[in-house]
């Protein structure tokens, strides 16, 4: 199968001012817009995730593919298929894009993979345990910010490769 071409695969996060992604296996916050937004971006197209992020959602999204990256556990169902590698996974893909949507092995391994990055930063400090890690020095660039108020303020922001 070819391998899935890198401008296809893009990141979604959604982290606070230390980025934190998850507590105790749980993301620490509810934030419908960004929950909106994850769905309107990933409908109709494939989002990987790793063992214990899927095992949190558990069940398969719907209108999506949804892949999982684990070595020690098989999921199967409609829609739902399960790889030993995120390489194995990226190269299965069909759709026209490809969203790395979890946990922290997915984000720290797809770093080199993704060419863009849909990114909600939290003004909140949620005292985390799982961390985004930190984007590599000079490889992105900021292209779109869009601000939201409200009980917790957070931040749109999508950067792009830089080549």
């Amino acid at each position: 199968m070819p391998v899935c071409p890198v401008s296809r695969i893009a990141m979604i996060a959604a982290y606070d001012r230390r980025r934190a992604i998850g507590k105790n296996g749980r993301i620490p916050w509810r934030i419908p817009g960004e929950q909106q937004r994850f769905r309107s971006l990933t409908l109709g197209q494939t989002v990987i995730f790793g063992r214990r992020t899927y095992e949190e959602i558990g069940v398969p999204l719907p209108g999506r593919e949804n892949f999982i990256v684990s070595r020690t556990r098989q999921f199967t169902g409609a829609h739902l298929r399960t790889f030993p590698t995120l390489a194995d996974a990226v190269a299965a893909a069909e759709t026209e894009q490809v969203f790395l949507g979890g946990g922290a092995g997915i984000y720290a391994e797809g770093m080199a993979l993704a060419e863009t990055l849909y990114l909600t930063e939290i003004a909140g400090d949620f005292h985390g345990d799982t961390f985004f890690p930190p984007l590599p020095a000079g490889q992105f660039a900021r292209t779109a910010e869009e601000r939201h108020g409200g009980g917790i303020p957070y931040v749109y922001v999508t950067y792009r490769r830089k080549w």
